[in-house]
């Protein structure tokens, strides 16, 4: 029997719905972890992993939360049957709460068994969003740059990794990617990042979600 979520109104669903078509245009066949627990949800996309043990990029998840009823679960399931369920949800929305019948969950996606810190975290100095809209943006138009039509999958994520595994000028534990996510999924806006780090972890958090990183090689410690 498939998970129910329950969200409490339809700007909520709308929420959920934005999200995921925003992380459905960077990848359309990826997954979306929900971890629903105490009426919270905990919506996970990667925008950045790697593949395989000799990648050494980071992997660079995006994380909105939000009010919901149902579970307790932790799944894992294509976004593209998830954000299909969530526009007939939102389409079919009067008052009161919304609720979406989870797809198949699926198993074999590596960068969801990597879980981020729930506590721990300690702030570092806020950074400005003007300097994230740049990166992001520069680093667009370079991978649109030096990536052709029909160039292989591994070539492309070579060339990815290249530019989001850079370091962003003057913040040199920050990885472009990062950049690039909150760009991306719609975080960026005109209060300053947040930044906290926690152990092999950093986050960086708008009112809009939270970006969470994991450079490999780099911890607080250092």
């Amino acid at each position: 029997m498939s998970s129910i979520l329950t969200l409490p109104d339809a700007p909520a669903a709308h929420d959920l719905q934005v999200l995921l078509g925003r992380a459905a245009r960077l990848d359309e066949n990826a997954a979306v972890r929900l971890i629903l627990d105490g009426g919270v949800l905990a919506v996970y996309v990667s925008v950045l992993h790697p593949r395989g043990l000799l990648d050494r990029g980071p992997t660079v998840l995006g994380l909105r939360t939000l009010a919901a009823e149902g579970g307790p679960f932790d799944e894992v399931v294509p976004i593209r049957s998830l954000l299909a369920r969530t526009d007939a949800a939102v389409a079919a929305a009067t008052d009161g709460p919304v609720a979406i019948a989870l797809p198949t969950p699926v198993a074999t996606v590596v960068w969801a068994a990597i879980s981020p810190p729930r506590g721990g975290w300690q702030a570092m100095q806020p950074l400005d969003p003007a300097v994230f809209d740049a990166a992001a943006r520069a680093g667009i138009d370079e991978v649109a740059t030096a990536v052709p039509d029909g160039l292989g999958s591994d070539l492309v994520h070579r060339v990815r990794t290249e530019v989001w595994g850079r370091p962003l000028d003057g913040l040199d534990h920050v990885p472009a990617g990062a950049a690039f996510a909150a760009l991306s999924l719609g975080f960026l806006g005109d209060d300053a990042i947040a930044q906290f780090a926690s152990g092999s972890w950093l986050r960086f958090s708008t009112q809009r979600g939270h970006v969470l990183v994991k450079q490999a090689g780099w911890s607080l410690g250092r």
